[in-house]
């Protein structure tokens, strides 16, 4: 069984940006550790677009990714991020190809 992959592209509000940060931090750390079935959960911020926010997670397979969505953590940032961001777009799949080295 393959593993399921998430992408989220956020577009963060003017001057929110450090609070964004803060969030999805806390609820990335929160899922990586208290999840068995979140096996990677990165935020980036690229260099050229100082409001853009990327995630990519890995999950078992898609009933993690759902468990994921329904904890406490992942509410609360859902709920107190919400006034913070402009847009974000989410994508999912199945992994193709895992690279990861050291798993």
């Amino acid at each position: 069984m393959s593993r399921y992959a998430v992408t989220v592209e956020f577009d963060v509000r003017p001057g929110a940006i450090d609070d964004f940060l803060r969030l999805i931090t806390e609820n990335a750390q929160a899922s990586v550790r208290d999840e068995p079935g979140c096996r990677q959960f990165d935020v980036v911020r690229p260099r050229n677009a100082a409001s853009k926010v990327f995630l990519y997670e890995i999950y078992d397979d898609e009933a993690a990714f759902a468990t994921h969505t329904r904890t406490a953590h992942f509410a609360a940032f859902d709920r107190d991020s919400a006034p913070l961001v402009v847009s974000k777009n989410v994508q999912t799949g199945d992994m193709h190809f895992e690279s990861a080295k050291g798993s």
